[in-house]
């Protein structure tokens, strides 16, 4: 590759794009709202949601010095990441709350990007982050998961016209701010039900002697907060 193919490469993942038409916008949120709301879709939908999960945990643990073990993902669309470290400290706590949080944060990120004009980068972080989950994962169906999610992403920014991508990126992102709002719900409603007894709540709770409840509300204004923010960066409001 020469330096003028270079260039043209550079201009084109840290370039801007421009923003679509407001209707495509809406278009757009209505789609990922109808892949969150109906409980049949939505237990296909989620492993995109569970990937971000895993993944918010794994990457902190690396942030705050943890060793990272692997990742696990099932087709129920429940996860496993284990690492390794202290078993108490600010690093595992960080690290459990990474994961109900995760979902909607890179949303909001990604509502951010999208409001700068930035559709190709956002494409193209996101295929690197798969690509480098990927490596950490240590069974045949999260591998799948991942590989096909990172591949539609791929071909997606480098073989699709530039209004494709732009749908699709607003749409991706429309769905983590809100696919990212359903998961402390749903856990809300198995503890009060006597389930999930080791959730990542019960788990900060055991760390921080803060109470369980509370932090399901710290789950619930992340989620809510990045979805109010991110969905005014996504309108342009």
């Amino acid at each position: 590759m020469n330096a003028t193919e270079l260039g043209d490469l550079w201009d084109r993942v840290f370039g801007t794009q421009p923003a679509p038409a407001q209707w495509l916008v809406v278009v757009t949120a209505t789609a990922a709202l109808v892949a969150v709301v109906p409980n049949l879709i939505w237990r296909l939908s989620r492993n995109a949601i569970t990937i971000a999960h895993e993944g918010g945990h794994g990457l902190v643990a690396l942030l705050t010095g943890r060793q990272l073990s692997g990742i696990r993902l099932h087709s129920d669309t429940s996860g496993l990441t284990v690492s390794r470290g202290r078993p108490t400290g600010i690093g595992m706590i960080l690290t459990a709350a990474a994961g109900y949080t995760a979902p909607s944060l890179l949303g909001l990120g990604g509502a951010w990007l999208l409001a700068d004009g930035r559709i190709t980068l956002l494409l193209w972080l996101a295929t690197a982050l798969l690509a480098a989950m990927l490596v950490m994962i240590r069974n045949v169906y999260g591998a799948l998961t991942v590989i096909l999610t990172g591949t539609v992403f791929l071909l997606v920014s480098w073989l699709t016209s530039a209004a494709v991508q732009s749908a699709f990126a607003y749409a991706a992102v429309w769905f983590l701010l809100l696919g990212g709002v359903r998961p402390p719900f749903e856990l809300q409603s198995k503890r009060r039900h006597g389930g999930a007894p080791d959730s990542d709540a019960d788990q900060l709770a055991r760390l921080t002697d803060v109470p369980a409840a509370l932090w399901l509300f710290f789950f619930h204004a992340v989620s809510l907060c990045s979805l109010i923010g991110g969905g005014r960066w996504l309108l342009g409001r």
